[in-house]
């Protein structure tokens, strides 16, 4: 059973930022997300480790969990963007990778739960002394 279209920004909007659900949530627990940047779709259920870019110097990214975080909008599907450029470290490893998808979650590090994923366009190409970065034109769907 799909959600109704509005349920999905208000659910994106208690996730993301913070914001509760008249009648149904309030907001409590973390005040920051983790982005994670990964080689390949992460959704299939294995949390933010699937296929996690795994190379020198790479670190999760922590974004505030308001309204200063992210900005939700549309219905049927939801869509969250940042509200402001997401920075990576620099990597530092000599190896290579391409980033294809980034996901949200609630853990600096380890497995964690997805809350949403996206595609990142135009991939990222990794190398030494890349610093990657989610610009506002990125974004995640619920739906």
């Amino acid at each position: 059973m799909p959600l109704g279209s509005t349920l999905e920004g208000d659910i994106l909007n208690l996730l993301l930022c913070g914001k509760p659900i008249s009648s149904l949530a309030t907001s409590a627990g973390s005040t920051l997300t983790w982005q994670a940047l990964h080689t390949a779709d992460p959704s299939s259920g294995a949390g933010q480790t699937a296929s996690e870019l795994a190379v020198t110097g790479y670190v999760r990214a922590s974004v505030d969990r308001s309204t200063s975080g992210f900005t939700v909008g549309g219905s049927g599907p939801a869509v969250a963007s940042p509200v402001s450029a997401i920075n990576f470290p620099q990597c530092t490893s000599t190896s290579t990778a391409t980033v294809t998808h980034w996901s949200v979650g609630f853990s600096s590090a380890g497995t964690g739960k997805i809350i949403a994923s996206g595609v990142v366009t135009p991939n990222i190409n990794i190398g030494q002394n890349v610093t990657p970065q989610l610009t506002t034109s990125s974004s995640v769907t619920l739906n």
